[in-house]
């Protein structure tokens, strides 16, 4: 009797298996193929697997088993480029010089939006003195419910500007984002570093996007520590195109990997993937500046209609962070 249910029990698991690997094959022939080869294979998973409980036979595995082994194989030839027609907002990657304490940036976005589609196309050089930065702030940006956001961090200088880093999907011309494609190597990793007045304006008056910004507690070595971290993480991304994931490889994950080299201590969290409550994450580390409850803080960390009232104002960041 106890064989019997062991023989059950490991037929069971090897069923799941079967059903996890037909499901990633749909998804990775659906986005990288075409949706009728997709649907076929998922045709004839089903049927190999009805046929196996069926039958009672192993062997009836064996050719689905091989066509497992060849996707696996067509799959790992997809690789990532730099060489597509990209989205105007993506199509240029930040880079860096550092010059004893100076930075030099090429490459920093500073559109000028009107909407989601019409807009003027600013790319500039730029200059920070890093024995000048003075604040780090990290922006949820919602967008599809409260347990997804994106996660954008801002910089602070003593001399009023403000330079926002963002980890972003890649988007070909044409292309908008989709969470499951993100999971099938549909888009690149871009970096983007942008002025305030673009990168948050357009989420939150442009895109209808809902958005919180909460300033960090960090020493001065650990603010330029992250920021030379965004530097080397650009330069990588340069040199080695990579793919974005939407699970393990997102704006969250990737900022987390690297402000874990500079705190190894900080600890890994659900939270990290579900990144619309890594606000609370951050606040029951004790990451977040500020006195108070953590509803508190994340009241007087709401800015989208003070963005949406300032719209194109040039203290925008100054008068979003009033309390």
């Amino acid at each position: 009797m106890i064989k019997k249910y062991l023989t059950l029990a490991g037929k069971l698991c090897a069923a799941f298996v079967v059903l996890c690997l037909s499901f990633w094959g749909v998804g990775a022939l659906w986005f990288q193929a075409a949706p009728a080869v997709a649907l076929i294979w998922a045709t004839a998973s089903m049927v190999t697997l009805v046929l196996w409980w069926w039958r009672r036979n192993a062997r009836m595995l064996l050719p689905w088993l091989a066509a497992i082994v060849l996707m696996m194989g067509w799959w790992s030839t997809i690789k990532p480029s730099h060489d597509r027609v990209w989205a105007d907002d993506v199509a240029r990657m930040v880079t860096g010089r550092v010059q004893g304490s100076v930075v030099t940036l090429d490459q920093v976005r500073n559109f000028d939006w009107r909407s989601d589609t019409d807009y003027t196309q600013r790319w500039e050089q730029r200059q920070y003195d890093l024995s000048l930065l003075q604040s780090v702030d990290v922006a949820l940006s919602y967008w599809m419910g409260p347990a997804i956001a994106h996660t954008l961090v801002s910089f602070g200088f003593a001399d009023g500007r403000y330079l926002t880093f963002s980890i972003e999907i890649r988007k070909e011309r044409g292309e908008s984002f989709d969470a499951i494609a993100g999971f099938f190597k549909r888009f690149e990793t871009v970096l983007i570093a942008a002025d305030e007045r673009d990168i948050l304006r357009v989420r939150t008056n442009v895109r209808g996007e809902d958005m919180y910004l909460y300033r960090l507690k960090m020493p001065p070595e650990a603010m330029r520590s992250l920021f030379l971290s965004y530097l080397d993480e650009g330069a990588l991304l340069k040199r080695e195109p990579r793919f974005y994931n939407t699970l393990i490889a997102n704006c969250t994950t990737i900022v987390f990997e690297m402000a874990r080299r500079i705190d190894p201590g900080l600890p890994l969290d659900w939270r990290l993937l579900a990144s619309g409550y890594l606000d609370r994450y951050l606040f029951d580390i004790g990451a977040l500046a500020g006195q108070g409850s953590f509803d508190s803080l994340r009241r007087q960390a709401h800015i989208t209609d003070k963005a949406r009232a300032l719209d194109k104002e040039i203290d925008f960041s100054d008068r979003i962070r009033l309390r």
